[in-house]
């Protein structure tokens, strides 16, 4: 069992590492204002002052932040996890980041005697919780190798893509495809219900053919039943989008529906719904055809 310290308990981040405590590893996390989650501290989860003691206690580092400035702030700011980088700690970021950065971030752990794995993650609280997370890794042979133990207690599905940043690569186009295709549910039980049909009915129909999907099945349950508590945030998922937006600037690449789901996505925040489930873009077409699913 590994000393793990876990830096990230958001809406993913928890239960992940409730995963690994019931898997008997020892975790250490950050103070935060608020006080540690029951469910963890029961666990025997313990609380450091910043990330430099966590790295100092620690065997394998684990972020779970919101955005590229977060993981660099965390492994690279005052008190950071490098300055009590211990020899060959590995540090293996799960946050949703750009990948050029990300290789930066590999080259200074890699420069500090450490071992850095990039392992983005697909699946959404429900795969959080489930320990069913697709997970999505840039590493070296030796990392991935290193690192794969601890990814099997909290994903199901787990890919070495390629070296540092490939795995943030893959998770860009991941959020490129789910952003596109919640779009496209969202359209399509949109215009079923403005024609007059039933769209439960609709939806069940499409789960047996071609356009079946996890994202029909899920997010568009979610659009039927209103309920757009998050799940995944729009914001973050805007986050996601406008890695993919710079990526394909760099690359010289046209993303035309990517972009047009991000514009989606932000009428949706202009209208309060930052934190809303990232199926809420249903709310950005109604507004557009002045109806309502169902109604």
């Amino acid at each position: 069992m590994s000393k793990i310290g876990f830096i990230g308990l958001g809406i993913m981040g928890r239960p992940m590492a409730g995963h690994l405590l019931d898997a008997g590893h020892e975790l250490v996390t950050v103070e935060r204002s608020q006080p540690l989650a029951s469910e963890l501290a029961d666990k025997g989860m313990q609380t450091l002052a910043h990330p430099k003691a966590v790295a100092e206690a620690s065997e394998v580092i684990i972020t779970m932040v919101p955005d590229t400035p977060d993981v660099e702030r965390v492994l690279f700011g005052e008190n950071g996890v490098v300055e009590g980088l211990q020899p060959d700690t590995l540090v293996i970021d799960m946050s949703s980041i750009a990948p050029v950065p990300t290789r930066e971030f590999a080259r200074r752990i890699v420069e500090a005697g450490g071992e850095y794995v990039d392992a983005p993650v697909s699946g959404g609280e429900g795969g959080a919780i489930n320990a069913a997370l697709t997970i999505m890794v840039g590493a070296t042979d030796h990392g991935f190798e290193r690192a794969r133990p601890i990814l099997e207690v909290m994903g199901k599905t787990i890919t070495h893509i390629g070296g540092h940043g490939d795995g943030q690569t893959c998770k860009v186009a991941n959020q490129i495809v789910v952003a596109l295709t919640i779009e496209a549910v969202a359209e399509g039980l949109l215009f079923a219900s403005k024609a007059g049909a039933d769209v439960v009915k609709v939806r069940e129909s499409l789960l047996g053919g071609l356009a079946q999907s996890k994202i029909l099945d899920v997010h568009g349950e979610r659009m039927i039943q209103r309920t757009f508590d998050p799940g995944f945030k729009i914001q973050l998922h805007q986050k996601d989008l406008n890695l993919a937006l710079e990526g394909a600037r760099s690359l010289d690449l046209a993303l035309p529906g990517t972009a047009n789901a991000q514009q989606l996505f932000q009428a949706c925040v202009a209208h309060g719904g930052a934190d809303w489930d990232h199926s809420g873009i249903l709310r950005a077409l109604e507004e557009l055809a002045n109806h309502e699913l169902g109604g």
